[in-house]
């Protein structure tokens, strides 16, 4: 881990913190909710130990990354802005893209603003959604108690859910009340949870809430790619335990030929037994393994 080089790098208006490692082809790698550049820690190492350059941003609003006051500036068009701007900066002319949760649905909008910038991608957790033009998304109502709970125990919770079923938090205790996990799954130390638990205490979560925030407005401004497919080879891997994974229709839209209408590149699906949601730090081993046998065809 300490070979692990970090930098600061000035992008689209924004500082941007970026841990990268290694020599060779660029793998760029996309965290999601509530993470950092370390859910990738496991990835950077194996990687660049394979001969690739590897490289995971805090992403805006995250860590040490700037996160900017206002709520309308974290679309995924500011976000993959932010990507752009940050490959250009390094004067990398194409990358191996690979995403997780949130990470990952910043890299399909990736895919479909600048293709030209992606030699494939990996990714992870949430399969693309094509826009429904009669639709908004509609985020959820976001709590807004995450301030008053213990930080580490809030990371806790998110990183060792493995409940396939969406979080319910009842609106009168709301998230106080949940139970604590009884115990760390093997694949998380105190270590991990601590630095997790130092990046939020210090930033907060609303940066990364921001994005749910925005859904509507990315909906919005995203109306000209209407029917855009896909047109970067791809790698999808999901846990059969993930929550993404038992939304309604999720399971027949990836199996059942809607995926592969929407990204006709679509190589292989991956849905690996007994994972949930946070999959790259549960199976770093495995899913280390999937991202190199897929890019390492290119």
């Amino acid at each position: 881990m300490e070979k692990i080089e970090h930098t600061t790098v000035h992008t689209n208006g924004i500082n941007m913190h970026v841990a990268s490692i290694g020599t060779g082809p660029v793998v760029l790698f996309l965290h999601g909710f509530p993470e950092l550049w370390y859910s990738w820690r496991h990835q950077l190492l194996y990687l660049s130990s394979r001969g690739y350059r590897a490289i995971a941003p805090d992403l805006r609003g995250y860590g040490d990354t700037d996160a900017p006051p206002s709520v309308t500036s974290y679309t995924a068009f500011h976000i993959v802005g932010d990507l752009v701007g940050l490959v250009d900066k390094l004067g990398i002319e194409q990358v191996f893209l690979v995403g997780h949760d949130w990470g990952a649905i910043i890299a399909w909008y990736f895919c479909m603003f600048r293709p030209d910038r992606v030699k494939a991608l990996v990714n992870t957790s949430v399969a693309f959604y094509p826009r429904n033009p009669a639709r908004k998304p509609e985020p959820g109502k976001v709590e807004e108690e995450f301030a008053q709970i213990d930080t580490a125990k809030l990371v806790k919770r998110f990183l060792s859910s493995r409940s396939p079923k969406p979080p319910c938090i009842p609106k009168e205790t709301g998230y106080r009340d949940r139970p604590d996990p009884p115990a760390l799954p093997s694949w998380l130390s105190e270590e991990d949870v601590n630095y997790y638990a130092a990046k939020f205490s210090q930033k907060g979560f609303t940066g990364g809430l921001n994005y749910y925030r925005c859904l509507n407005l990315t909906w919005e401004l995203a109306a000209p790619w209407t029917g855009a497919q896909i047109n970067v080879p791809v790698k999808f891997i999901v846990g059969d335990l993930d929550l993404t994974y038992h939304i309604p229709g999720i399971k027949e839209y990836i199996h059942n030929g809607g995926f592969k209408k929407d990204v006709p590149l679509l190589q292989e699906v991956v849905v690996m037994e007994g994972v949930a949601h946070f999959l790259n730090q549960e199976k770093p081993e495995e899913v280390s393994e999937h991202i190199y046998d897929f890019i390492n065809k290119f």
